[in-house]
């Protein structure tokens, strides 16, 4: 770990480590933890090495053994889905203590993936009795009536993320079984319009290109026994110039609002190549200074 003032041998199945005593012990606790890790049925990519170690130097070194010790679900393959980063777990817990939660931040920090994984474990736990998942149908530079097919065959494009998902976690053949029993509902958000979705657990993906008046009809959607995450990037807003995003509007009004969570994602969530991470700092860099002119 070149993060460390300190010196590492391997033998055989040992590592000794020997440094600076601070350092030392920081680096064996990192070590511990991963192994605890691996134990548990986890594969220790350089992902948990580098976040443990930024944890650590970061003075957050007593979260690291509950940030990876909680299984929230074992997909069709038999991996074990858990928190990556502290971000993650605070996105986790909110959403399991919170009828509305807003998972709000950049690319690749897990937002859409781990809300599908908590709608599974819910209709797997039998809390709710169906999965609803929307995305507005809004991309740069398309417009739905030059897309060729029917209306089901035109959002298709924008709804695949949330199939991929959901056939990574259940598996082809169970997904189409609730597919097709009406369990699992993926449609455009404007199916959403004038129903009262009750013992559901609902994502609206994407939400950064809803419109404020979109937002709003989805919110009061909510019925009893019914559990909403939204979910979106206000870095890739696709809105034509001018119009105000639902998703950071609703962030700002809803804010301290009982029931509602917001979840602010950072670059160090990020769950992707280390490049995508230094892509994302960069950009939030760029747009910052931009703001001041």
């Amino acid at each position: 770990m070149d993060n460390f003032d300190a010196r590492f041998v391997s033998r055989g199945e040992s590592i000794s480590i020997s440094g600076e005593a601070g350092e030392v012990e920081q680096a064996a606790k990192i070590m511990r933890e991963l192994q605890y890790l691996y134990r548990q049925g986890t594969a220790i990519t350089m992902h948990e090495v580098r976040y443990s170690v930024g944890l650590m130097k970061g003075g957050k070194g007593e979260a690291l053994h509950n940030l990876f010790s909680d299984t929230i679900l074992v997909t069709s393959r038999g991996r074990h889905v858990r928190p990556k980063t502290l971000g993650q777990r605070i996105y986790v817990d909110t959403i399991k203590h919170n009828f509305i939660t807003f998972g709000v931040g950049p690319a690749g920090t897990g937002k859409t993936y781990l809300a599908v994984v908590l709608a599974c474990a819910a209709l797997r736990n039998r809390e709710v009795e169906k999965l609803i998942l929307t995305r507005p149908a809004v991309e740069a530079g398309e417009k739905l009536g030059f897309l060729p097919g029917d209306l089901q065959e035109k959002v298709d494009p924008y709804l695949r993320p949330l199939y991929d998902a959901l056939q990574d976690i259940l598996g082809q053949d169970v997904f189409q079984k609730l597919m097709l029993k009406g369990v699992i509902e993926v449609a455009p958000l404007a199916y959403m319009r004038g129903r009262t979705l009750e013992n559901a657990f609902v994502i609206l993906d994407e939400a950064q290109n809803t419109t404020d008046k979109q937002m709003k009809m989805f919110l009061t959607r909510l019925g009893f026994g019914s559990r909403m995450v939204v979910t979106g990037d206000p870095g890739q807003i696709d809105l034509p110039r001018g119009v105000t995003s639902g998703l950071v509007e609703a962030a700002k009004i809803l804010d301290g609002v009982k029931g509602i969570g917001i979840v602010r994602m950072e670059p160090m969530d990020v769950i992707r190549h280390d490049v995508v991470t230094r892509i994302v700092e960069a950009y939030a860099a760029y747009e910052k200074k931009l703001q001041k002119f």
